[in-house]
Parts: C-alpha cells; structure tokens; sequence
C-alpha cells in the first residue's frame, strides 16, 4: 500500500465527489430511499396488520432490504436525473400500450386466418442495441417480451438481443422506434 507524507501530494490526487454517488454519502441516495418507500408500501399492502409490532417489523425489513439493493431499482446514475425519467416514462407507456394492441391485432389475424399454418414462420432475430445502461436494456427487452407476437430469449452485456419472432413481419420493427423511445426516455 502506496501512502505519502507530502500534503501537495494529497490535495493533486483529490477528485470531487459527485453528488449521489455511493462514495460520498455511502447507500443513503434517492435511490435507497426510493426503495425504501416501495418496499414499506409492499408490506403494508400485502401484510395487511397495522398494529406497532408489524409496522416496526416493517420498517426494518424495508430499510434492510433498501440498503442492500437500493442501487438496483434506481441506479445513482440516475438519482438526479429521477423525475424526468419518471415523467418521460409516463410518456412510453401510452405508445407501449398502442404498440401491444397492434400486436394483439397482428396475432389474432395470424391465428384465425385460413392459411395459418403457411404464415405462422417461427424465427429468432438478433441485432445489436445502441442503449448503454442496464435499465435501459431491460426495459427494452421487457418492452419487446410485453408486445404479442415477440419474447426476449437473451440480452448480453454489450447489448445484443436475441428475440423470438412467430413470424418475420413481428421483427421487422426492431430495434428501430422502440429503441429509440427507450433512449429518449433515458436520455442516452
């Protein structure tokens, strides 16, 4: 282990902290008490006792659970980005749920045509993604298992998608307007 005596040395090799990172304010972020709130919410909800003894037990439970995977429902990379990624998710959601109709209709047309048969063509597309961070990624991918028609098998983690397609018009779409959707709403 390198130490040094020389105050000059200690102030050149001093960086900031950003805010929000778990460096400089060790789990206690947005992010944890983010997680906190939904967990508590959660045993409230599925507990359903409200006397002390539940709620204390509840309120440990939910810290606990918070500082262990608080980075994980909210990533610090996003902590101060939060509401706007809540806003502009909100956003996605009324063209998801367009897109699933479609898709809907798509399938049901597939399964009651005469030819059925001839057009149900099973087939696993893959391409490479251009979104970058893991939430991202796995909106993206549930985004495309969400819609009929389509099934994420497999995502890596440099972001190449296998999908399972029931026939080639399902996959044509992708990764194009969904994608970059996804990259609006996590401003990638």
């Amino acid at each position: 282990m390198f130490t040094s005596n020389s105050t000059s040395d200690r102030q050149d090799s001093f960086e900031p902290i950003p805010p929000g990172s778990k460096q400089g304010n060790g789990r206690l972020n947005a992010g944890f008490f983010l997680t906190f709130l939904v967990m508590f919410a959660m045993w409230l909800v599925f507990s359903g006792r409200f006397d002390a003894f539940h709620l204390i037990l509840g309120v440990i439970s939910s810290i606990i659970v918070a500082f262990l995977s608080g980075d994980l429902l909210f990533p610090a990379a996003l902590d101060r980005a939060l509401p706007l990624v809540w806003l502009r998710f909100i956003g996605y959601i009324p063209w998801l749920l367009l897109q699933i109709l479609k898709a809907n209709l798509h399938v049901m047309y597939l399964v009651f045509h005469p030819r059925m048969r001839e057009l149900i063509d099973p087939q696993i597309i893959e391409f490479d993604s251009q979104l970058s961070s893991d939430v991202a990624r796995m909106t993206f991918a549930n985004s495309i298992t969400l819609t009929p028609g389509t099934i994420t098998v497999n995502v890596t983690a440099i972001g190449k998608f296998s999908v399972h397609c029931i026939d080639a018009e399902s996959g044509k779409p992708l990764p194009g307007e969904m994608e970059a959707k996804i990259a609006q709403v996590f401003m990638e």
